[in-house]
């Protein structure tokens, strides 16, 4: 070992017995409860009830988890539909023998989408303001929940950066290997702890808070901007099949991050809402 390398192999989950408390479930489940209490204050502070944010709360696990799942499906391993289509949904594999797996392979994009409709939904039944009130105070807490999530794939040993091709970088050992990898995970992190910082800057010390789909643009930009840039450390992840039909100029992440990235441009400097 050199000075330089980290060597990763951390314990994964804690056997209870009875049930196997996973780290990478614990993040989402760390993700979403500071999210909530983010939220509170930014909904005391507009003066909306306590009731709404408990239906927020509701819409927004169900519907980011649902679409980090079918996104993961979709984008990186849609063989699951023919194979196991039941892991689909439950935190369960059944093909080779039934596990207990919790929820793994979750895509951000799949989550980004699934966002926006639920909040759609849930602007539709309870909140009754407009999609992009509601997108612009989300966005928040969920830049932060990011950060989580991704620190969990770096617990997991998921979604590794490439070889730095020196001593700095990260010894994954529990892929069965013994090279410094970029913590691509970690870098990914790091990056989400200053938009959040941005984000939560805009909305309490500016007026671009009063205009409406700003912070919901600025989100994308700078979210999917920073993924943009990262996954240029990344190894590529299976399924790159929208990567390859272009000549592998761009990866899969890459090339998802970008209509995002634009949808974000317009809602900060073209977009103006409807006037009665």
């Amino acid at each position: 070992m050199h000075a330089l390398e980290i060597v990763w192999d951390p314990i994964k989950f804690l056997d209870l017995g009875f049930f196997k408390l996973h780290f990478y479930s614990v993040m989402w489940i760390v993700a979403f409860i500071i999210g909530f209490l983010i939220t509170k204050r930014i909904y005391r502070h507009e003066g909306q009830s306590d009731e709404s944010l408990d239906s927020l709360f509701i819409y927004s696990v169900l519907g980011i988890m649902l679409g980090a799942r079918l996104g993961h499906v979709i984008f990186y391993q849609p063989d699951l539909i023919t194979d196991d289509f039941f892991s689909i949904f439950l935190p369960f594999k059944f093909k080779d023998g039934f596990e207990f797996t919790g929820f793994q392979g979750l895509a951000s994009h799949g989550a980004a989408i699934a966002m926006i409709i639920s909040m759609y939904l849930y602007n539709k039944k309870v909140l009754k303001k407009t999609v992009l009130w509601i997108l612009d105070r989300v966005v928040i807490p969920v830049a932060l929940g990011a950060v989580f999530v991704r620190i969990g794939n770096f617990i997991n040993s998921e979604i590794i950066g490439k070889e730095t091709g020196s001593d700095f970088g990260v010894v994954f050992t529990q892929l069965g290997e013994n090279v410094a990898r970029h913590p691509a995970q970690l870098y990914e992190a790091g990056c989400y702890i200053f938009v959040f910082l941005i984000l939560l800057f805009t909305y309490w010390k500016t007026k671009k808070s009063d205009q409406q789909g700003f912070l919901f643009g600025l989100f994308l930009v700078l979210l999917w901007s920073v993924r943009f840039v990262v996954e240029y450390y990344k190894e590529p992840q299976s399924g790159e099949y929208l990567s390859n039909a272009i000549g592998n100029v761009l990866n899969n992440g890459q090339i998802l991050s970008i209509p995002f990235i634009v949808i974000g441009l317009y809602f900060m400097f073209i977009y103006k809402p409807k006037t009665n």
